[in-house]
């Protein structure tokens, strides 16, 4: 691999790990599920974050990103499902909140275990969080028009890939570990509700913010 091939990389991994660090619906998913389910559950969930940006960034570099961004009817459905799910999000989580305002954690905690027990679970819901946000979307079109050329060798290629996929997942593994550590975990646990709370709202803002964006268009 070229030096500027190289440069290019270390570019893309820099405005990739800024991006991550953004607090979004993937952030607040990662913090939502760790503090409710502990570590394991936080883990599966960043692993499908992390498959979701690399299928954003596979989509991105083949051109099909482009093509669905560029056709209005496929992007406006994108959009309306991407909203759809994050608004759901929500209002589960918030709906969650409410039926158990005024419980003790602990008896609270027992119910909702059953939500996301198993891997598959936690992998789909950070997996369906990731690839249906249209935001993402447009991000990674524009991350890969306006650094990645097209005559990127195929090594350069595969190094981008690899780099944006493993720097998701190490980050999201890492927010959640540390929000599953014993200290911190046990004062997550007593807020945890609180915490559902602000996930939700962020959940409903960003998934209403696309549909209203989203229908005010269509019909305008």
């Amino acid at each position: 691999m070229i030096a500027s091939e190289t440069s290019l990389l270390v570019t893309l991994a820099t405005v990739h790990a800024i991006a991550l660090a953004s607090p979004g619906p993937d952030f607040a998913l990662v913090v939502q599920n760790a503090a409710r389910y502990g570590r394991r559950t936080g883990f599966y969930i960043a692993f499908g974050l992390s498959i979701g940006i690399l299928l954003h960034s596979l989509f991105s570099l083949t051109g099909v990103s482009l093509l669905i961004q560029q056709h209005p009817m496929w992007f406006v459905v994108i959009k309306l499902a991407g909203g759809s799910y994050l608004l759901w999000l929500g209002i589960s989580a918030l709906g969650y909140v409410l039926a158990h305002r005024g419980e003790k954690r602990a008896m609270a905690k027992v119910e909702v275990t059953k939500g996301l027990e198993s891997p598959l679970a936690a992998f789909s819901r950070g997996f369906m969080t990731n690839i249906l946000n249209p935001k993402a979307l447009v991000f990674f079109v524009s991350l890969f028009s306006s650094l990645v050329p097209a005559d990127l060798s195929f090594e350069g290629k595969l190094g981008a890939l690899f780099i944006l996929w493993s720097l998701a997942f190490a980050w999201f593994a890492i927010l959640a570990q540390l929000l599953t550590s014993k200290r911190l975990q046990s004062k997550l646990q007593s807020a945890a509700l609180t915490l559902d709370g602000i996930c939700g709202v962020v959940f409903v803002l960003v998934g209403g913010g696309i549909l209203w964006s989203t229908l005010m268009n269509a019909m305008g």
